[in-house]
């Protein structure tokens, strides 16, 4: 489809009519002798009174020539584009970030993979994370490790089979044996400092409870909630369990609270799958459609044919002219 940039430039098409009235050609007025007998003399040296004056008149293919100059440079100026079919481009409009607990109690063999086997916590969380990762098709995924410490695994991205790709590389204690959550809190804030959507949601898979953060987790959660950040903790460990596995609930859900959240709990791989069918629901894909139609200028087609039909004209002139002086030429040497 050809589309005009400029179109108010059609209006410069009647500019050289409105010349051509308002601004006739200059003609020199002459001083000249009346001879009553020209006729006679024409008659006497054998040339018609008309031999040897030279008028040029424009021919019907010059006329043609400079109309179609002047509207190929009219449209040039308006600027033709080909217009492609529209493309339609989804940016996301959440930022969802997970922080996966990788500590030594993640080895806890109290769950079951997709074959129905018994494997450890992390094995069959990575299962369903994976599952959960593959129907968010649309959002900014980003990934944190924690254990002793927490790192950025993954910035917030829209390859999503990239995340899935560096969370199949999660081991069991790769980063310490520790519980490092409100250290996991503070890099999910500062990640999320770069973000700018409005929409922003951590998930939390731990089993454990806190064993030492610089900041306590609940603290990271009051500033995590400033800056707009809902949290959504995941547990999978034993509420009965002593120790450092011991599952501090209690934590866990003043962290939902404090962020406008919701805490759930694992037993087994069924209440997993179902805590993240879950999440997909409260935090549907949401998307921000963007549809444009790519343009390629075509001005330089008419701007040829206009430099062509000038340069045509000029030619076909001077030719005529040359043609014009060598007929005279030849007349008067015949005379």
């Amino acid at each position: 489809m050809i589309n005009f940039n400029e179109p108010w430039m059609f209006l410069l098409l009647p500019l050289p009519l409105l010349i051509y009235w308002l601004a006739p050609a200059y003609h020199e007025p002459r001083v000249a002798v009346r001879v009553p007998f020209l006729q006679l003399l024409s008659r006497i040296n054998g040339r018609s009174e008309g031999a040897g004056a030279a008028l040029t008149l424009r021919t019907g293919l010059q006329k043609f020539q400079v109309f179609a100059a002047w509207l190929a440079l009219v449209i040039a100026l308006a600027r033709p584009v080909w217009m492609d079919e529209p493309l339609v481009q989804e940016l996301p409009m959440r930022d969802l970030l997970v922080a996966l607990d990788l500590s030594g109690s993640m080895d806890t063999k109290d769950f079951t993979d997709q074959a129905g086997q018994v494997s450890d916590r992390l094995t069959a969380a990575l299962e369903v994370l994976n599952e959960f990762l593959a129907r968010r098709d649309g959002d900014r995924v980003g990934l944190i490790f924690f254990g002793s410490a927490a790192f950025v695994q993954a910035p917030f991205t829209e390859d999503l089979a990239v995340v899935r790709e560096l969370l199949d590389e999660a081991q069991v204690r790769m980063l310490g044996p520790r519980t490092m959550m409100g250290d996991a809190i503070g890099v999910a804030i500062q990640l999320f400092e770069r973000s700018e959507v409005e929409e922003r949601v951590l998930i939390i898979l731990t089993d454990g409870n806190d064993t030492g953060s610089m900041v306590p987790p609940l603290r990271a959660a009051e500033v995590a909630s400033d800056n707009g950040v809902t949290i959504y903790p995941v547990a999978m460990g034993d509420p009965e369990a002593a120790g450092e596995q011991a599952l501090d609930e209690e934590t866990l859900q003043a962290i939902a609270k404090a962020t406008r959240g919701e805490y759930f709990h694992a037993d087994d791989r069924k209440s997993l799958e179902a805590i993240y069918e879950t999440l997909d629901g409260l935090n549907p894909k949401q998307v921000e459609s963007l549809s444009y139609r790519p343009e390629h200028e075509l001005y330089y087609w008419p701007l040829g044919l206009a430099v062509i039909l000038t340069l045509l004209f000029f030619s076909g002139t001077e030719l005529r002219s040359f043609l014009v002086s060598r007929r005279a030429s030849s007349q008067e040497a015949l005379t």
